[in-house]
């Protein structure tokens, strides 16, 4: 199956899910490999392009989120576009670690060789737990490829 454009339902949601393994492994070199070498990226206020930015933003992102985990599920697409939402939790090492879950939404543009070409993020974090103790984490325990089994309802919002 291929995970170029014009993308199906199967291929969507696959092409998501790739992209959750892929940021799993936490290794910037690995995952700016799924980009164009100009790739345009905003994530919250920061905004840059190309290959080396995306390895010392992603560098920098995973300084501060230890132990961090993700999950990405499919929001809507259409021909070369995915919009995603997504969940990731992690301990802040700017924050004395105190656990966080982040919250956001991505919307994906990619070439017709199925690299993205554009990743516009926006997201907002919360603080797990009194005082960051992690109390209520979704995550607690499980590995990458154990996060797709936790129930994520409109409650947990």
């Amino acid at each position: 199956m291929s995970l170029k454009p014009p993308f199906t339902l199967a291929t969507a949601q696959q092409k998501v899910k790739v992209a959750q393994a892929l940021w799993n492994t936490r290794d910037p070199h690995r995952v700016v490999t799924a980009y164009t070498p100009n790739s345009i990226w905003r994530n919250r206020s920061s905004f840059f392009t190309g290959h080396p930015a995306i390895v010392q933003f992603l560098q920098s992102k995973w300084a501060k989120e230890k132990n961090y985990l993700l999950r990405k599920e499919l929001f809507a697409f259409q021909h070369n576009k995915i919009a995603v939402q997504f969940w990731y939790e992690y301990q802040d090492a700017m924050d004395e670690m105190k656990w966080k879950r982040c919250y956001g939404i991505e919307h994906w543009t990619y070439d017709n060789e199925g690299k993205m070409e554009k990743r516009m993020m926006s997201a907002n974090d919360l603080l797990l737990g009194k005082n960051g103790d992690g109390e209520g984490r979704w995550f607690e325990g499980l590995s990458p490829d154990e996060v797709d089994g936790i129930v994520i309802s409109e409650e947990d919002f």
